[in-house]
C-alpha cells in the first residue's frame, strides 16, 4: 500500500500561512481581552448592591447583603437611648374619660358580705382604647325665607361658605380622605373599605378623586409660595426619580429645605427648577451644572457608596483612605456645627492636604495601569474614547469637583450630604411601589402638589388634618422660613 506524501509548500506559501496565523492569533488575543474586560465589568456589576451604589434596595433580591444603616464609622456607644435621653412611655392620667369601680362581694377572713359604703381605700389600673367608632354627623342648614312686615318682600338668608350642594360631604371627611390617601398611601379600594367598616361611609373612587381634585386646585396658591421660598433659601436640596404615568416614565423633581418641600411633575427630567440661588446640594447629576448664578454642593453620601464598592470590589486602596478622610471631616464638620463654631483654618488645610494626596495617589495608580479594551461586536471594535475605569473616572470627578465636594466644611450650612432630598423622595417611591403608576398626569401633579402640603405641614409642626381645614393664604403667610 503506497502511503501519500505530503506536499511541500514553498517559501512564499509557508511566509503567507504564518501571516495569516499571526493575524488569527492577533485577533483572538484582542477578542480574549475584549471578552475580559466584559467580564471584569459584568463581575463588578454583580458585586453592586444597595450598600455599595445607588441601587434600591428592592434590587438586592432575596440575597440580601450585610445590613448598613448608616456610612459612617461605628461609635463606641451601645444601641439604644443614651444616657439622659427623655423616652415616652405610657403613664396614668389624672382625669379618665371613664371610671369603672369594682367592689368584692365578700370579706377575705370571715367570709362577711362588703358593699361600697365599706371601701377605705382604692388602687387604679387605666386602660387606654379607642372608642367605639361613630357614624357622621349629619348637619341640617336651613336658609329661611322672612317677608318684611313693612313692604312685604321676601328676603332668604345665606347659606354658610362651603355649604354648596343639597347634600355634599363636610371638610373634616375630606381631610381624613386625603390623610389616608396621600399620607399614609391607602390605596382607593382598600381606603373604600376601611371607611365603610370603620365610620359606615360608602364612598366610590370617583368621589375620591374629586376630593384630591378639589385639594389641589384650592392649595395650589400655597405650594407657588413654597416654591418660590425653596428657591430662594441659602441652601437647598434637589433630587430628581422616574414616575410612571400612563405607562410611560415621566419625572418627579424635589427641591426641599429642612422646613419646606415642593414637589413637581415634569415629562422631562432636565426640566430644572427656575429661579434658584444660593446652594444647590445634589448628586453631580450634570444638568445642575446648568442652572446660572448657583453654587454646588455634591452629595458625599453617594461618594462613600462609590467608594465602598471599588473597595470591596476592585480592591483599591486609595478609596479605602478616602473614605476615611471623608468621614473624619464630616465628624469634625458635625462636631463643630453643634458646637456652634466655624471649624478651624488649620484643620481644614489639614483635610484638603490628605484629600489631594490621596487623589494623587489613585490618579498615579490609575494612570499606570493599562488602558482598557474596547469591547469587540461583531469583529469589530467600539469607536470613541477608551473607557476609563471607574475608580479613574471618580477620582476625575472628585478633583475637578474639589469644591463642591468639601463645600461642608466652609460653610457650616452645607450638609455632608443629599439626604434631606433622598428622605423627601422616598414615600413618593413608596406610593409608586404600593399602588403603581398613575393614569393621567393630572393625578400625578395633584399628588405631587398635596404632598408638598403634606411635607411641609409635618416640617413646621402643623396637624395634617387641621392643616387642610385652614384658609391656604393664612398657612401661607405662617410658614417658618428658619
Amino acid at each position: 500500500m503506497s502511503r501519500e506524501t505530503p506536499s511541500v509548500l514553498s517559501t512564499e506559501d509557508l511566509v503567507a500561512l504564518i501571516g495569516a496565523l499571526r493575524a488569527e492569533n492577533a485577533s483572538l488575543k484582542a477578542e480574549n481581552a475584549s471578552l475580559r474586560a466584559q467580564m471584569a465589568e459584568l463581575e463588578r456589576r454583580v458585586g453592586l448592591n444597595s450598600s455599595n451604589s445607588g441601587k434600591p434596595p428592592s434590587s438586592d433580591g432575596l440575597k440580601k447583603p450585610a445590613r448598613v444603616t448608616s456610612l459612617r464609622e461605628r461609635s463606641a456607644k451601645k444601641p439604644g437611648g443614651q444616657k439622659g435621653h427623655k423616652g415616652e412611655t405610657l403613664r396614668q392620667v389624672a382625669d379618665p374619660d371613664d371610671v369603672v369601680d369594682h367592689y368584692p362581694s365578700a370579706c377575705s377572713g370571715c367570709g362577711a358580705g362588703l358593699d361600697p359604703d365599706t371601701s377605705v381605700s382604692h388602687s387604679a389600673r387605666q386602660v387606654f382604647d379607642l372608642p367605639e367608632p361613630q357614624p357622621l354627623i349629619v348637619t341640617e342648614h336651613r336658609a329661611h325665607d322672612c317677608r318684611c312686615p313693612a313692604c312685604g318682600a321676601k328676603t332668604r338668608a345665606a347659606f354658610p361658605d362651603g355649604v354648596n350642594a343639597p347634600v355634599q360631604y363636610g371638610t373634616r371627611i375630606g381631610a381624613f380622605v386625603l390623610y389616608l390617601l396621600h399620607y399614609q398611601l391607602l390605596p382607593e379600594k382598600r381606603l373604600v373599605e376601611l371607611l365603610a367598616d370603620l365610620l359606615g361611609v360608602k364612598l366610590v373612587t370617583a368621589t375620591i378623586a374629586r376630593i384630591s381634585q378639589d385639594c389641589a386646585r384650592r392649595f395650589q396658591g400655597f405650594a407657588d409660595v413654597v416654591r418660590d421660598h425653596v428657591a430662594a433659601a441659602p441652601v437647598k436640596h434637589m433630587d430628581e426619580t422616574g414616575f410612571r404615568i400612563g405607562g410611560r416614565t415621566q419625572w418627579l423633581h424635589i427641591a426641599s429645605t429642612a422646613l419646606l418641600t415642593f414637589y413637581r411633575v415634569c415629562a422631562k427630567r432636565g426640566s430644572l427648577l427656575m429661579n434658584v440661588a444660593g446652594i444647590v446640594v445634589h448628586d453631580h447629576w450634570k444638568p445642575y451644572y446648568t442652572m446660572p448664578g448657583v453654587l454646588h454642593a455634591l452629595c458625599n453620601a453617594h461618594h462613600l457608596r462609590e467608594l465602598k464598592a471599588l473597595v470591596e470590589i476592585e480592591k483599591e486602596d486609595w478609596a479605602r483612605k478616602m473614605q476615611r478622610v471623608l468621614r473624619r471631616a464630616c465628624h469634625a464638620a458635625n462636631l463643630a456645627r453643634d458646637r456652634g463654631v466655624p471649624l478651624k483654618p488649620s484643620l481644614i488645610a489639614l483635610i484638603e492636604r490628605c484629600y489631594d494626596a490621596i487623589l494623587a495617589e489613585g490618579l498615579a495608580f490609575h494612570e499606570a495601569q493599562a488602558p482598557l479594551v474596547q469591547p469587540v461586536k461583531g469583529g469589530r471594535k467600539r469607536r470613541g474614547r477608551v473607557p476609563r475605569r471607574t475608580g479613574h473616572n471618580l477620582l476625575l470627578r472628585l478633583a475637578t469637583r474639589k469644591q463642591d465636594t468639601l463645600r461642608f466644611l466652609h460653610d457650616p450650612t452645607v450638609p455632608f450630604t443629599n439626604n434631606q432630598a433622598e428622605r423627601d423622595g422616598r414615600m413618593m417611591k413608596l406610593r409608586q411601589k404600593i399602588s403603581g403608576g398613575f393614569r393621567s398626569a393630572e393625578g400625578a401633579m395633584d399628588f405631587a402638589l398635596i404632598r408638598s402640603l403634606f411635607s411641609t405641614a409635618k416640617k413646621q409642626g402643623w396637624n395634617i388634618i387641621d392643616a387642610l381645614t385652614c384658609d391656604p393664604s393664612d398657612l401661607a403667610k405662617s410658614l417658618r422660613l428658619s
